[in-house]
């Protein structure tokens, strides 16, 4: 995946540095650890750049590359005006002038990408009374599924209730339905997927619309009403919210 970004000749070092924090401070927002990210800057550089770094991942297999950030000055385009014949110039209206941009480029692998949240994410924890479990701990706003809903038992209206609460979520994240094995099992289950929420719906729910919400990385367990679901929700999965805490 690869964005290319024009700048003006003279100042593409300050947008190369500019990309690399810029990018870098993108990673860490994922929450994999800042210890698992480095920088290596090329010593030999291609003949058409003046400045090329790798933002490196420490993957199971050690450090390799996740990132390319690469100043390519104007040879990108000086080369596709003399295949082309046509000129590619931005007229610089504070200058008066016409010039070749400059190129910055970010280039990530996809499956590196994919390779590095997994490996991370994916792990065997042991609990205070001695049981494991396997949790994959990824980024919320990552998860395919944002939250699971679980009926304690399978008859006295619950399900009928849970199903309601799905068709609310269902119009803003992916929910799933479980309601087979003890509850127990499910949490397990849900947290090998990934499932950031589980919420369970229990005789009390019949009483006053609350219901019990358990988070996956903490297994903490809080008793909320059904009409706050999606807010809270929606404050740890969404993409905005993500984006804006960079």
């Amino acid at each position: 995946m690869e964005m290319q970004f024009f700048v003006k000749p003279g100042e593409e070092m300050k947008w190369y540095d500019f990309w690399k924090e810029t990018r870098l401070k993108w990673h860490l927002s994922l929450g994999l650890g800042a210890a698992n990210y480095r920088f290596h800057d090329h010593e030999k550089l291609a003949h058409y750049a003046n400045a090329a770094a790798d933002i490196e991942f420490n993957f199971p297999f050690g450090f390799k590359e996740l990132e390319g950030i690469h100043s390519r000055t104007d040879f990108d385009l000086k080369a596709h005006e003399q295949y082309s014949g046509k000129k590619l110039q931005y007229f610089d209206t504070e200058e008066n002038k016409n010039y070749v941009p400059y190129v910055v480029e970010t280039s990530v692998g996809l499956d590196r990408m994919f390779l590095a949240v997994f490996s991370k994410s994916l792990q065997e924890e042991t609990l205070e009374d001695g049981s494991t479990r396997t949790v994959l701990r990824l980024p919320s706003v990552l998860a395919p599924t944002k939250a699971a809903v679980l009926p304690l038992v399978k008859k006295d209206g619950l399900p009928e209730v849970a199903q309601k609460i799905i068709d609310d979520l269902k119009w803003d994240f992916n929910v799933a339905y479980d309601e087979k094995d003890a509850v127990g099992r499910r949490y397990r289950r849900q947290d090998a997927l990934g499932t950031p929420f589980c919420i369970t719906v229990d005789h009390q729910t019949l009483e006053d619309e609350t219901v019990t919400i358990r988070h996956r990385d903490s297994m903490q367990q809080d008793r909320v009403t059904i009409s706050e679901l999606r807010n809270l929700i929606l404050n740890e999965v969404s993409m905005r919210n993500w984006l804006m805490k960079m």
